[in-house]
């Protein structure tokens, strides 16, 4: 490998999330010190996941297959619907093993700063399932940011013409936090916590 090619590494490396220049650095020395107990199996995981992983027609969740694991377990409760900003939320919720429903990813939340509207959203989507999949329950378990509380109410607002009961997560999640860096006893008194929307 060139230097070229060391330094082309490490500029990738250093684009991923929380990583800058020195640590992404220390990442790719790491690697190359470790090539077979490190660096060959990272390529050959890298390279199963591009060629299989798929993003799931319902949920929106990565997987294998589509529709995903989740959606076809016959073990969680289709009549309730998690619905949350990301696939890392999802992941979060997960770790914590105590929630036993679906989940519909939104892809984000609404920003006027941004320029992200309704449109860019799975909303639509979600409006469809809740209809079709005969929904009970629909759990909000968006950021407690502005904008996540402002989806909240616009997803309120869409959801009022539903013979459906929403919720909210409550206590344990801070303001301005996210699910992905919640640790597993805040998700689980925030999913027993959770109130009614409407």
């Amino acid at each position: 490998m060139s230097g070229q090619e060391i330094e082309k590494l490490v500029k990738i490396i250093a684009k991923l999330p929380a990583l800058g220049s020195r640590s992404s650095r220390r990442i790719v020395l790491h690697l190359l010190k470790k090539r077979e107990t490190a660096l060959l199996p990272l390529i050959e995981a890298l390279q199963g996941v591009a060629e299989n992983i798929k993003t799931c027609e319902v949920c929106g969740n990565y997987d294998t297959v589509s529709p995903c694991s989740v959606c076809t377990s016959e073990k969680r409760d289709s009549r309730t619907i998690c619905v949350v900003q990301d696939v890392a939320d999802l992941w979060a919720m997960e770790r914590v093993g105590f929630y036993k429903g679906k989940y519909h990813i939104l892809g984000g939340v609404l920003s006027a700063l941004d320029g992200i509207s309704p449109e860019d959203l799975n909303i639509d989507t979600l409006l469809d399932r809740i209809e079709h999949e005969q929904t009970a329950e629909v759990i909000l378990a968006l950021p407690a940011t502005v904008d996540g509380q402002i989806t909240s109410h616009y997803l309120v607002s869409r959801l009022k013409g539903f013979e459906t009961k929403v919720t909210t997560l409550a206590q344990g999640i801070p303001v301005g936090a996210e699910l992905d860096y919640m640790d597993e006893g805040t998700i689980q008194l925030a999913i027993n916590s959770r109130k009614a929307l409407s």
